[in-house]
């Protein structure tokens, strides 16, 4: 069957914060100097935040630039933060505030808001079809159409295949939607981004890209219990137990609701680590649970995000394109942020592009001016200053990490002369189970704390089932044959709604790897923390995957 094929000036890939802006930055050049372009975005889910989960608490910065009116706009930023409570977690039921006045200065959220970055990720495409933009929800991005070396755009996934491969009735083929420049901003380890990162070595000469795992809940709560505006964020227990970083967050939005969750660092050695259980653990100890005790859960989800920052972020700009936001890794973890960073990226590479395509470009070129925007932005800035943060804290633990960032932030308020790396890809720091121990977590109650099946239920996630995995094994016998005997398989417990099994065989034969695909919710920590990096996450048929409410 012959492939079909539409053309347009730029197609952007992925419709989160960083492809938004840039398709609304790109249309407002355009439409103010008059001159016709057509941008279209394609988005994986079955509509424009399905897919968007974050913290969130937002920084406005970005927002002011490409839409300074966004409040007569009606943009969904409801919420001012009011206050910062900052707790270390020492063991299960003790905890010790930290003084506002030792406080790192990234961590101090005033003129911040807490919001949905799904809802304004929605404001965000309704902003955009205004302005001119072409949107295709539920249309996933499956390969990286080249020629000659070019990103020429892109090649959409099939529909209707069942799980053998055959075509089923209404089968419809792939569409090649070709642009001349092509942006990528997938999101946190977009698949068509690690094939650009690989293509043209975009990584060489960096550190190697380092990742966490967000856990969210939203809670319907006690209006007693309620204080909009609040923003309370912890270190300690439970991660500390097993040697693990990260931390967690708990912000009172509108409506007597509150977020509530746990980032997790993937670079965590003990295999017996669950990110899902590490989660429900928190959640008992008294400085969160006071927040939520009498309330309901209303929504769950989860996302890998990047969190390497300058140090790992990879070159952007290549023959036919660009790799924006946290496909290439832009978010600032010292401050726990990366929308306004994911913005302002795609913000430059709007204009990178709409200044090629004026000077006559046909497409197909470097777009190295970009580097130049990049470097001459306060992203820039903002991302090498805050280089020493993520490695730090990975070398030295929270402790010895935080008090690095507060001497860079409060006291020298500069960097320090030196660079901290971090050299071992996240994958690679697990022990073998034999050098670890075993962690015990507790039954849930079904008050307080949750299954993984229940809490996949939660995400809204389907999948149309009568269609290949999108889990794909290079090998399907390291699971069984190499991580079980050494790491005790991790995937059993690294994803958070269970798609990853140990079983025993039907015929008798000894244990099996089970995949339960349908569960997914495209997090991508099994494409990033498998220790043979056996797992590749690709697309599965459009609109799959999460249905995010107010995330």
């Amino acid at each position: 069957m012959e492939r079909e094929s539409m053309e347009f000036d730029v197609l952007i890939v992925g419709a989160g914060p960083a492809g938004l802006s840039a398709a609304c930055r790109i249309q407002q050049l355009a439409n103010e100097a008059e001159q016709e372009l057509t941008v279209c975005v394609v988005e994986k889910g079955s509509e424009v935040g399905a897919h968007i989960i974050a913290g969130t608490v937002f920084e406005p910065t970005s927002l002011n630039e490409l839409f300074p009116d966004w409040k007569e706009r009606g943009a969904p930023l409801n919420t001012p933060v009011t206050r910062d409570d900052i707790y270390f977690l020492r063991g299960a039921d003790s905890a010790r505030k930290a003084p506002n006045a030792f406080v790192p200065k990234n961590m101090h959220n005033h003129g911040n808001y807490i919001i949905s970055l799904a809802n304004l990720c929605r404001w965000l495409g309704e902003q955009a079809e205004q302005l001119g933009v072409e949107i295709y929800p539920g249309f996933p991005a499956a390969e990286v159409l080249y020629e000659d070396g070019v990103v020429k755009g892109i090649l959409t996934g099939e529909f209707g295949v069942d799980a053998e491969g055959n075509h089923k009735d209404g089968y419809m083929p792939p569409m090649e939607l070709r642009a001349k420049y092509t942006l990528f901003s997938e999101g946190c380890r977009g698949h068509l981004g690690k094939d650009l990162l690989q293509q043209f070595n975009l990584d060489e000469g960096k550190d190697p890209q380092h990742y966490g795992l967000g856990i969210k809940e939203l809670w319907d709560i006690d209006p007693a219990n309620h204080e909009p505006g609040l923003v309370v964020h912890t270190a300690g227990w439970p991660l500390s137990e097993s040697g693990s970083t990260g931390g967690g967050f708990l912000y009172h939005l509108e409506n007597g609701q509150v977020y509530v969750g746990l980032i997790t660092d993937l670079s965590y050695s003990n295999p017996y680590v669950s990110p899902f259980e590490e989660f429900q653990r928190m959640k008992t100890h008294p400085t969160i649970k006071q927040h939520l005790e009498g309330g309901k859960r209303v929504a769950y989800g989860a996302r890998a995000i990047t969190k390497g920052g300058y140090n790992s972020l990879p070159r952007m700009h290549f023959p036919g394109g660009l790799l924006l936001g946290c496909d290439a890794g832009t978010l600032n973890s010292s401050k726990i942020k990366g929308s306004h960073t994911a913005m302002k990226s795609g913000m430059l590479g709007a204009e990178a592009v709409f200044e090629a395509i004026q000077k006559g470009s046909e497409g197909g070129e470097d777009l190295a001016g970009f580097a130049e925007k990049f470097e001459n932005s306060w992203l820039y800035r903002e991302l090498f200053a805050e280089r020493n943060f993520s490695p730090a804290m990975h070398k030295f633990g929270t402790v010895i990490g935080g008090g690095i960032a507060f001497l860079e932030q409060n006291i020298l308020r500069r960097p320090l002369p030196i660079t901290f790396h971090d050299t071992t890809p996240d994958h690679a720091a697990l022990k073998p189970a034999s050098e670890c121990s075993k962690i015990d977590y507790p039954k849930p109650d079904n008050k307080l704390t949750f299954d993984r099946l229940s809490s996949a239920f939660m995400s809204n996630t389907n999948h149309e089932e009568d269609q290949p995995c999108h889990l794909k094994l290079k090998d399907p016998e390291v699971p069984i044959r190499d991580n079980l005997p050494t790491y005790d398989e991790p995937a059993q417990r690294y994803c958070p709604v269970g798609v990853y099994e140990v079983v025993d065989a039907e015929d008798g034969s000894g244990k099996k790897f089970q995949i339960n695909a349908q569960n997914c919710i495209h997090c991508k920590t099994c494409d990033i923390k498998d220790p043979a990096q056996n797992i590749q996450w690709v697309v599965p048929e459009g609109g799959g995957g999460p249905n995010y409410p107010n995330m």
